[in-house]
């Protein structure tokens, strides 16, 4: 029965074993979120997870299916992608960044997460003393996670008081160290689903530059910023990017959300041809590669899945290819989540919620698929905990590494309108209870 007393609540966190609720990871709420829907027998309105909401584009799951008859499945796949998947990556990146990348740099991996986990073991490989990656947040939790398993140092700040020029002067204070090898950021952002704007992305990529960095720039959200038309492909106007002011990048595009394809665990890195052809004497002494591009491919890549999977590659290679031709328009799939956004942000405002990540420059941020909310002086672990016995599950902004109070909210499993009632009764309850 909602709402779920603090003793019961106490009691579920325990078995879960759980030791601190507001820095759990998001699957760990989601087993904490199970365990109470069993005891308290109500559905509960599921925020916390970022799956797709969408079907798989069709024209993916064809060609998958057709590689697996021609009898792919029998025969390992080549280290650094097939050429399909290399020629649609270069093509879809020109298509939708206007940004030119030789298919030699473009190669698979078993989601932007083994890019990013195999990336930063190498980045702090490739000069001796550049052993620290940045992380501009918040960020997706994971991504963060995977420099700690790795033992690689991190700095971090909070992008929410560095916007616009203040983050020159913030970022400079970082790179002046002399030991980052990387920085890392998501945009559109998860969680807070700010974009960064040109003058920030020109901020960074120059400083970038001028400190040797090299900017992974994950792009799992790209097109959905919403209040541009960003869908037809060679045309403008163009997805927003650090490549423009760099050539020290790399872009990791993933089909888990453009193309709700989230289950094959598919996506390419997409490196400048500058960083792919770059040659090191440390990476040479280690791996007896001294090119960044040979070494990622056949030092770490290697070592760490051998490859990924055929059949995933063709379907990323027709599903971008089909994008970039104008017969799949990706973007207008995905302005449904701009559509449950919208009606989702309405019920939290009309019940005393504020957004906390609201503004890029002049503009309110887009709908689409995350958004960020906190209630009046409540932090964030008394807002998790309440919402939670609410029924309503949900992940703290300080677990995103932001150092502001609140939760995300991700819109992606909102696809029933009862759902929406039972959100907006619930918040209801929680207002009239937190309200006085």
């Amino acid at each position: 029965m909602l709402p779920i007393s603090s003793d019961n609540f106490d009691a579920a966190v325990k078995a879960v074993d759980i030791l601190d609720v507001s820095s759990a990871t998001i699957r760990q709420i989601c087993a904490l979120a199970a365990n109470l829907e069993k005891q308290c027998g109500e559905e509960f309105v599921h925020l916390e997870i970022g799956n797709p909401g969408l079907d798989s584009e069709t024209i993916g799951i064809e060609a998958e299916c057709e590689a697996l008859h021609r009898g792919v499945a029998n025969k390992y796949p080549r280290i650094d992608g097939i050429p399909e998947v290399k020629e649609a990556g270069s093509r879809f990146v020109k298509a939708f960044l206007d940004v030119d990348i030789d298919p030699e740099c473009v190669v698979p991996t078993v989601g932007s997460m083994q890019a990013s986990f195999t990336l930063m073991l190498l980045l702090a490989q490739r000069v001796k003393g550049k052993d620290t990656m940045v992380f501009i947040q918040p960020g997706f939790p994971a991504t963060y996670h995977q420099a700690k398993v790795l033992g690689i140092r991190r700095e971090s700040f909070d992008l929410y008081d560095y916007r616009g020029k203040k983050l020159e002067e913030k970022l400079r204070g970082i790179l002046a160290s002399g030991r980052v090898t990387g920085i890392v950021y998501s945009n559109p952002n998860n969680p807070a689903w700010t974009n960064l704007t040109e003058e920030e992305l020109e901020i960074i990529g120059r400083l970038a530059t001028e400190y040797d960095a090299i900017v992974m720039e994950d792009l799992a959200y790209m097109t959905m910023d919403f209040r541009r038309d960003l869908g037809r492909p060679f045309e403008p106007p163009f997805v927003s990017t650090v490549a423009r002011y760099t050539d020290n990048y790399i872009l990791l595009v993933s089909a888990s959300k453009i193309f709700s394809y989230a289950g094959e665990r598919i996506a390419v890195a997409c490196m400048s041809n500058a960083v792919y052809h770059r040659r090191y004497e440390a990476l040479a002494d280690f791996y007896e590669m001294p090119g960044f591009g040979e070494a990622y491919i056949y030092g770490v890549l290697y070592t760490a899945s051998s490859g990924v999977a055929h059949s995933g590659q063709y379907a990323l290679a027709a599903m971008m290819n089909a994008a970039c031709d104008g017969k799949l328009k990706f973007r207008d799939n995905c302005l449904e989540y701009g559509r449950r956004a919208a009606r989702t942000k309405k019920i939290f405002r009309d019940n005393g919620f504020h957004l906390v990540y609201e503004m890029d420059g002049p503009e309110e941020i887009s709908d689409g698929f995350f958004f960020t909310m906190g209630y009046g002086s409540m932090n964030s672990a008394e807002l998790q905990k309440e919402l939670l016995r609410y029924g309503i599950s949900a992940i703290t902004l300080p677990s995103t590494g932001s150092t502001q109070e609140g939760v995300r909210v991700c819109v992606s499993a909102l696809s029933r309108p009862e759902q929406y009632d039972m959100l907006e009764k619930r918040l209801k309850a929680f207002h009239d209870e937190h309200s006085n």
